[in-house]
């Protein structure tokens, strides 16, 4: 939430009108778009009883994840970069950074949680699926962890006064650890090793192994319909991953270069790096239900149905609609498209 800028520098790029008018519009656009997006993505799960299925209720998951970033973190995130100085007081000093740190692990344990399931299923051939029950209990054990993992985020900080001079002070909200700044660099590494590299680790062990299962497998009828139905959400899960894993890698390694690096916070433009580093991660937020409209039928259809909503009484109930729908492209012959009624998304 609150970034590790020196508030002492005298030339901060930031405070440039024109860099704080596109630091507002980049910032408006990603907690716009997330916001409307994600909402989507979790109104459309619920509403739709053909969309209920275990991968689905994941996808949800990691959208209340991004909202949660797009509503609690981000607006107070562009504001004290644009003042310079907390504004917010001492509660949100804790539990903002705490709340978006949080957020960012159930993100990345529920991509694994997913990658993982998925490579359970196709790779060793168990038709026994996770069952919805246990699907919301590995939810809850997800939001555990994280909350954990989070934890050092809101214990280890500071809210109080910085004096430049007797007539002049401003609000800080900075990370305050126990020992030396060695252990908020260990904190900082041991937090990219957890949030990125492992997770990203695990992932693409388990999609490499997918894939290649799904690309030797040939099968006739029915079967092979359900085979490319796999093979399409694996491609659109292994690019929400690719995506996560691209938007956040300038960030972490910024922010690995300043733990190993002290220097590096003496950079004339280290304020306005860190935050195009920040809102390049945060663009992550919004980018899913972007991919799931673009790569999978089933949420498009569910998207297309809620805004082409109109007067007619089939809106009142959007299951019958999708069910309609979905029963003309299946009389198309464009069974792909008809992918709501499927048992595995």
């Amino acid at each position: 939430m609150s970034d590790p800028v020196s508030l002492l520098g005298l030339e901060d790029s930031t405070k440039l009108i024109g860099v704080q008018v596109v630091l507002i519009l980049a910032y408006s656009t990603i907690i716009l778009l997330g916001v409307t997006g994600n909402s989507l993505v979790i109104y459309v799960v619920y509403k739709f009883k053909a969309l209920r299925t275990v991968t689905n209720f994941f996808i949800a998951n990691l959208a209340v994840a991004d909202l949660l970033v797009n509503t609690l973190c981000l607006p107070f995130t562009l504001i004290y970069t644009l003042l310079g100085e907390w504004k917010f007081g001492q509660i949100l000093c804790f539990m903002l950074p705490y709340a978006q740190g949080l957020a960012v692990h159930v993100s990345t344990v529920t991509l694994n949680v997913i990658a993982l399931d998925r490579h359970r299923c196709i790779v060793y051939h168990l038709e026994t699926k996770m069952s919805k029950d246990m699907c919301f209990v590995v939810i809850g054990v997800t939001w555990m962890i994280s909350a954990i993992l989070a934890s050092p985020l809101a214990i280890f900080r500071e809210y109080g006064t910085f004096d430049f001079s007797p007539e002049q002070s401003i609000q800080v909200c900075t990370e305050k650890w126990p020992g030396s700044n060695r252990d908020g660099t260990v904190y900082s590494i041991s937090t990219i090793v957890l949030q990125y590299v492992l997770p990203l680790s695990i992932i693409s062990f388990a999609y490499v192994r997918i894939w290649n299962k799904l690309k030797n497998h040939v099968s006739p009828g029915t079967r092979s319909d359900r085979h490319n139905r796999r093979r399409k959400t694996t491609k659109m899960l292994v690019t929400v991953v690719a995506v996560f894993a691209v938007s956040w890698l300038p960030f972490h390694a910024f922010q690995l270069a300043t733990d190993i690096d002290n220097s590096v916070l003496d950079m004339k433009d280290f304020k306005l790096l860190y935050t195009v580093f920040h809102i390049m991660a945060m663009c992550s937020t919004f980018a899913n239900p972007i991919l799931y409209g673009w790569m999978n039928n089933n949420y498009r259809m569910a998207f297309v149905t809620v805004f082409k909503c109109d007067r007619r009484l089939d809106c009142v109930h959007p299951e019958g609609r999708v069910a309609v729908r979905a029963k003309k492209t299946l009389d198309s012959g464009d069974i792909i498209n008809a992918e709501l009624h499927a048992t595995n998304v």
